[in-house]
């Protein structure tokens, strides 16, 4: 079977004794990067040395089909650097190929940093969505952004130290600068923080620099009563933003319990309507 093992993502007292005994008797393992996955296992005291092969973003897709046929004879354990693979690392072309061929997956559970940033944060926890990284260019980014403002549920993403203040400082533009959010800082680690505020706050203090491993996590939209003129113009928005406008007219009426395909009309003929003299 293909085994996805949760591996520390940063305290090596918080690798399970099932992770230990799976490394203990792998005889394949594909990481994320080999040699940070030998230093675990030297760190580990794992005396096994099993095969390690290379599977990162840029060559999953080549040895994906390689590595189910593998998985057909023998356990293939996948590991990324830290935490769950498949969630923003490798891993998920050699699941989705092995459920396809109906060769077996299976997990064993361990740190997330998704989960736990969520349950630190101070924030609603009863529905939340991951995001990821957002995109790097910034029209991009600042467009998904957008996309988001009016989502109720808590938002959790990744970011780098590097673009962590421009980020922030996008988010307090598109969601407003009082809306709650926790930055969280190497989770596990000797060094962990989390810092709570609302977005214009923590820009600020991003801004003098900040270092380590960041997991963000945002507070969900207030539900407000909208009128259908505000909704159309929020639609308006949004595609101006560069969205659909399929997309943004089902957003905003998931958003404002509106229908989005009212919204989707009311779009397309206030664009067919002439202008005004």
């Amino acid at each position: 079977m293909i085994l996805l093992a949760a591996t520390p993502i940063g305290n090596l007292g918080d690798a399970s004794a099932r992770l230990r005994s799976t490394f203990e008797e792998a005889t394949v393992i594909a990481a994320e990067d080999t040699r940070h996955t030998a230093q675990l296992l030297r760190l580990l005291g794992i005396e096994n040395r099993p095969e390690l092969v290379a599977l990162h973003d840029h060559n999953e897709h080549d040895r994906a089909a390689g590595l189910v046929d593998r998985a057909q004879t023998e356990d293939v354990v996948l590991v990324s650097d830290a935490g769950m693979p498949t969630v923003s690392d490798p891993g998920f072309r050699v699941v989705q190929l092995a459920a396809e061929r109906g060769v077996a997956v299976s997990a064993i559970p361990g740190p997330s940093a998704v989960i736990t940033a969520l349950a630190v944060s101070g924030l609603p926890t009863d529905r939340f969505a991951f995001e990821g990284f957002p995109p790097r260019k910034a029209g991009e980014r600042i467009r998904a952004l957008r996309a988001l403002a009016r989502e109720q549920r808590t938002l959790v993403f990744f970011e780098a130290p590097t673009r962590l203040a421009a980020t922030l400082g996008e988010l307090a533009e598109a969601f407003g600068a009082d809306r709650p959010a926790a930055v969280c800082r190497e989770l596990t680690k000797l060094h962990e923080e989390v810092r709570r505020g609302g977005l214009g706050d923590l820009a600020e203090w991003a801004a003098g620099g900040v270092r380590g491993e960041i997991v963000l996590v945002v507070g969900g939209a207030v539900p407000t009563a909208a009128s259908p003129e505000s909704a159309l113009a929020e639609v308006q928005d949004r595609v101006r933003a560069g969205e659909r406008l399929k997309d943004a007219a089902r957003s905003v009426a998931e958003a404002t319990g509106l229908s989005s395909r009212e919204l989707y009309a009311a779009a397309l003929a206030d664009r067919e309507r002439p202008p005004s003299r």
